[in-house]
């Protein structure tokens, strides 16, 4: 009823800013992509031409964040625009899947904007929702749904099985399964490799993109590279899915960094082909497009972090609160608005993409989020640009921990709620190398902004963790 409310308060708010031709909006998400990890944001041996265009004709974010450091919740962020003191999705919930559903009261980006006319499709990787769960994309705004809703079967880029909507899609690939079972859903790796999923999102983006064409669309493409194969990693000795080495066949590295390495470039290919895409059905100048990461990046399929320097001048990886964990690329591209070959240090993070996609969609942002519109900043306006007072992360496993960036300070706690706070300047030291703890007066306000930002959930206690 409350998510009724919202949609229909949102339909009386819609707006004739953009109702002449309100532009499509895409957003492509890698999966455990590093800040570093391309071309442009510094990546010396890994090669990532389509992006690197990509971002010499739009704009590249030095300063952006994803919604948390490991992946649901970092995806709860994106869909919700709430920051993980107020979203109920807070971490990977460890096979209990139902806690890691979106609840009929949370409004995704796609059910916000679907009151002006923008028809939605979600095509990778889900993880907030099981067919027969709240959170299943078709009950949270999406027209059409392609892909993995399970998180761990997502690992096997060769899977048995796909789900379109709410049916199982059976597919030729022979996979030998894990021993453990998450969530009720066992993982493994294939044993007969036929179909590559990866492939499959390409095809299905593409069609989809061009069948909807005369409609404005939002398309949310959460791809599954380069996050590892856990389960291969540790059944075969290799993560890294790929159907071939490609450039990298020939380099003198273990087989596990050729993969690495060829994920990310495969990735950027087909990121290159949906971009031709929309430019040859003549779209391109009426479409949004914009490219992140779910978090930082991993070691998971046995690759060695130090031969790409994944996280390039900053600290930690998937799993920290340290910028290399949750400060991630970010490029948009819009040919015709945006000026070329523009970087910005806007600081803005997943939550923002439902103020902006409201905005572009004519709509107003739903309550109780957390989100700003970088719209401005899109449009060459910095002056109307509005900035966070702060942006807010917590991180349930392990020993646990919080963080908080206001302007160019940054703080981090662990264990959340109880730990000593560390304090790092990221004007002077974005590698969080000294940690200024001397001063109590920025101390003292970072735990006020944690203290302002953390609302406790019954879900996401630190003896549940």
């Amino acid at each position: 009823m409350k998510k009724i409310l919202v949609i229909v308060l949102l339909l009386l708010s819609a707006s004739p800013i953009w109702a002449a031709e309100k532009p499509n909006i895409v957003f492509i998400l890698g999966d455990d992509l590093g800040y570093a990890d391309l071309g442009c944001y510094g990546q010396k041996q890994i090669k990532t031409p389509r992006l690197d265009q990509m971002a010499a004709e739009g704009i590249r974010f030095t300063d952006f964040y994803a919604g948390a450091t490991v992946c649901a919740p970092s995806r709860s962020v994106l869909m919700t625009g709430q920051h993980l003191g107020h979203c109920h999705v807070r971490g990977n919930a460890g096979g209990e899947m139902l806690r890691q559903s979106l609840r009929d009261e949370d409004v995704t980006v796609a059910e916000a904007i679907r009151s002006a006319g923008y028809r939605s499709a979600l095509i990778g990787k889900w993880g907030l929702g099981e067919v027969g769960q709240p959170g299943h994309p078709l009950s949270q705004g999406f027209d059409y749904f392609f892909g993995y809703l399970n998180q761990v079967h997502a690992h096997n880029y060769w899977p048995d099985h796909l789900y379109r909507g709410n049916d199982r899609v059976d597919l030729p690939n022979v996979v030998q399964l894990a021993p453990r079972m998450y969530g009720g859903f066992h993982s493994g790796w294939a044993t007969k490799k036929v179909v590559y999923s990866q492939d499959l999102f390409a095809k299905e983006a593409l069609q989809w993109v061009e069948a909807t064409r005369a409609e404005p669309f939002f398309l949310y493409l959460a791809l599954t590279l380069p996050h590892a194969n856990n389960e291969a990693a540790g059944g075969v000795g290799n993560g890294s899915e790929v159907p071939d080495h490609g450039i990298y066949a020939d380099q003198d590295w273990p087989d596990p960094d050729k993969g690495q390495a060829a994920m990310i470039s495969y990735m950027d290919r087909d990121v290159g082909r949906l971009l031709d895409r929309l430019t040859e059905l003549g779209l391109a100048e009426n479409t949004l497009v914009m490219f992140s990461s779910d978090n930082g990046p991993h070691m998971e399929s046995r690759n060695d972090p130090l031969r790409f320097d994944p996280s390039g001048p900053l600290r930690g990886m998937k799993r920290d609160l340290f910028e290399g964990g949750i400060r991630v690329p970010m490029i948009a591209w819009w040919p015709g608005t945006i000026t070329p070959n523009q970087v910005s240090n806007h600081v803005g993070y997943f939550g923002d993409l439902m103020a902006t996609a409201c905005e572009l969609a004519g709509v107003e942002t739903p309550p109780n989020t957390d989100s700003i519109s970088f719209l401005p900043t899109l449009l060459g306006k910095p002056d109307e640009q509005q900035e966070h007072e702060y942006l807010y992360w917590e991180f349930y496993e392990g020993d646990s921990a919080q963080a908080v960036r206001w302007g160019n300070w940054k703080a981090i706690r662990s264990p959340m709620l109880s730990g000593r706070i560390e304090v790092y300047d990221l004007s002077r030291d974005p590698g969080e190398k000294y940690n200024l703890y001397r001063r109590k007066d920025l101390v003292n306000h970072a735990r006020e902004l944690m203290q302002k930002a953390h609302m406790p959930h019954p879900n996401w206690t630190l003896d549940t963790k």
